[in-house]
């Protein structure tokens, strides 16, 4: 049980600290802040990558391995972050800027998760984005 719930734990504690860090970034250019980011976000996958174990393959052993999903998700992640930065200093609210994303994404991710990859869209899956929306629309009334 604790294999399955810790991710989603480290995922909503280090999603409240983003979106706290994305809020409070100094004005400047979003794009000289996503180089600290990332060098910061390097250094620390690396220490992580011999800390924590590699199955005795090297790094370089390990690109090797590599196909064009962490390259694209690279560019998601800049887009995301930026999208971010940009939002929180268009003025959109921690408490509504994030629950209006979260709800499109989840009509999105139900499409997606269907075509790509054969999930079932479901009477519960159906009414839980219908929720999603109308409170998308109560909140940002």
């Amino acid at each position: 049980m604790f294999s399955y719930i810790w991710p989603m734990a480290l995922i909503v504690i280090c999603n409240t600290f983003y979106q706290i860090c994305s809020k409070s970034m100094p004005d400047i250019n979003p794009f000289a802040l996503l180089t600290v980011t990332y060098l910061v976000g390097a250094a620390v996958s690396l220490l992580l990558f011999f800390v924590l174990g590699h199955g005795g393959e090297s790094l370089f052993r390990q690109y090797g391995r590599l196909n064009w999903a962490p390259f694209v998700l690279g560019l998601v992640i800049t887009g995301l972050e930026a999208g971010w930065i940009f939002a929180y200093k268009a003025g959109w609210q921690v408490s509504t800027g994030f629950i209006t994303q979260s709800s499109v994404l989840a009509l999105f991710l139900v499409l997606v998760g269907a075509m790509l990859y054969g999930e079932k869209i479901t009477a519960n899956k159906l009414i839980g984005v219908v929720i999603c929306l109308v409170g998308l629309f109560i909140i940002n009334k």
